[in-house]
C-alpha cells in the first residue's frame, strides 16, 4: 500500500455507527481491539485539528421515518422497540463526541443521505474523508459508495471497522471498498494525521 497523505484544512474523520452495545459484544470488534484503535485515531485527528464527525441511526417515537417498503428498517418499526431520537445516547463512550464536533442522526444506512453531514463537510471545504465504524457491510459500504459519487477522497480504516460477519468484512475491504477508497490501517492514518 502506498503511503497516505491528508490535506491540511480539508480532512475530516467520520466515526460511523460506533454503537456502545455492538462494539462491546461483537467478537469481530473485541478480538481485533477495534474500540481502542478507533479511540487512538480519534485522538490523533483532534491533535491534528481535523474535523471529527459522528453518525448513528436513530428514529423519532413512532418511527415516522420508516415506511413499509424499507426492508432494512421496517422490522425495527414492527418490533415495538422504543425509538431513540438522540444519536449521543448510542455512541460508544470511548469515542464520545466533544463539544463542537459534528453529530448527525441518520434514518438510513448511508451517513451522507438525508443528514446534515454532507452540508457540514462541504461548508468546511472537506475533500478527504476518513471513515471507520460498524458495520463494514452497512454504513461503511453505503457511505463510501455514495461519498465516491460526491467526489470525496475516501479512506477506510480497516482495523477500525467491524462486521457481524468477518468474512464479509474481509471481502469488502479487500475486493470492493478498495475500488473507491484507500483501505488503510490505523497506524497509517495516525502517521498521516501527525504529518499535517
Amino acid at each position: 500500500m502506498a503511503e497516505i497523505t491528508f490535506e491540511r484544512g480539508h480532512t475530516a474523520l467520520l466515526i460511523a455507527d460506533f454503537y456502545a452495545e455492538m462494539m462491546n459484544t461483537l467478537p469481530h470488534a473485541t478480538e481485533r481491539g477495534v474500540v481502542a484503535k478507533a479511540a487512538a485515531v480519534q485522538a490523533a485527528a483532534r491533535q491534528a485539528g481535523v474535523m471529527v464527525c459522528y453518525c448513528a441511526t436513530v428514529f423519532r417515537p413512532g418511527y415516522p421515518e420508516i415506511g413499509q417498503r424499507n426492508k432494512t428498517f421496517s422490522q425495527r418499526k414492527a418490533s415495538g422497540q422504543t425509538a431513540n431520537p438522540d444519536p449521543m445516547d448510542v455512541i460508544h463512550p470511548s469515542v464520545r463526541p466533544q463539544e463542537g464536533e459534528v453529530v448527525v442522526g441518520k434514518h438510513r444506512v448511508n451517513a451522507l443521505y438525508g443528514t446534515g453531514l454532507d452540508v457540514a463537510l462541504r461548508a468546511n471545504d472537506i475533500r478527504d474523508l476518513v471513515v471507520l465504524g460498524y458495520a463494514t457491510s452497512g454504513v461503511v459500504l453505503s457511505t463510501v459508495r455514495y461519498g465516491a459519487d460526491l467526489d470525496y477522497n475516501l479512506f477506510v480504516v480497516e482495523d477500525c471497522c467491524s462486521d457481524s460477519d468477518a468474512d464479509v468484512h474481509d471481502f469488502l475491504t479487500q475486493r470492493i471498498l478498495s475500488r473507491q477508497a484507500e483501505v488503510c490501517g490505523s497506524d497509517d492514518v495516525i502517521r498521516a494525521l501527525g504529518a499535517i
